[in-house]
């Protein structure tokens, strides 16, 4: 290859990298509790369109099968916090515990060890959760943020020309081992608690996204040393 397509290369990489972080937060934008601030956010579409340009820098093919009108609040509920009061009925309440909890350790018999691993991840790059106690290690923001800081840090590295390969390994294994593997049974309940339009194409987005991403990362890293 000559340098100078080498040069377009990693460009293009780097790129996407980039698009892979925005993706990321906005996801966790779009998780949060919808108060007033939000709903206009979402009102005025400017979410729909956020994903749409940003997804399209990853891989236009996340674009099929979409219903970008359902990412408006317009669709959320008749009633203007109708929105609000969902959340609070999936993710927030319950008699048991909320239908649709957002925390990946509930959805296998080892919270605490799913947690300790999931700090393991965040420590190795010196990362700490804030004393929140609303922030564990283990909710989906909080996840998909570190999935957001990965692919920023990547984008760095090939910016400045150095090694990737930490950051996209550490994603492909992040991805797989965590919200690419319970996200997809977070959604077969959230499909059975009959959910606003909103959240419905939110959360199947946000599985098809990780799969999508888990299978690139495995790609461009290779697999992991007890695979290779």
């Amino acid at each position: 290859m000559t340098t100078e397509i080498l040069e377009e290369l990693r460009e293009g990489e780097e790129l996407r990298a980039a698009a892979r972080s925005r993706m990321y937060a906005l996801f966790c934008e779009a998780l949060r509790y919808p108060d007033d601030e939000m709903r206009g956010w979402l009102r005025e579409g400017e979410l729909s369109r956020s994903l749409r340009a940003t997804l399209a820098s990853v891989d236009p093919a996340l674009l099929d099968g979409t219903d970008w009108d359902a990412l408006t609040e317009a669709q959320a509920g008749d009633e203007e916090d109708g929105l609000a009061i969902e959340h609070t009925r999936l993710f927030e309440v319950g008699a048991a515990g909320p239908p649709c909890a957002l925390y990946g350790g509930l959805y296998n018999d080892a919270r605490m060890k799913t947690m300790e691993e999931v700090v393991r991840f965040y420590n190795h790059f010196g990362l700490t959760l804030s004393e929140d106690p609303r922030e564990l290690p283990d909710h989906l923001a909080t996840e998909l943020e570190f999935m957001h800081f990965l692919a920023f840090r990547e984008a760095e590295a090939l910016h400045d020309g150095d090694d990737p390969g930490p950051y996209r390994r550490a994603a492909r294994d992040f991805v797989a081992r965590h919200p690419g593997r319970w996200v997809p049974k977070l959604l077969q309940k959230l499909r059975r608690a009959k959910p606003p339009r909103y959240y419905a194409e939110l959360f199947s987005l946000l599985a098809r996204v990780l799969d999508h991403d888990r299978r690139a990362l495995l790609e461009i890293a290779g697999p992991p040393a007890a695979e290779a």
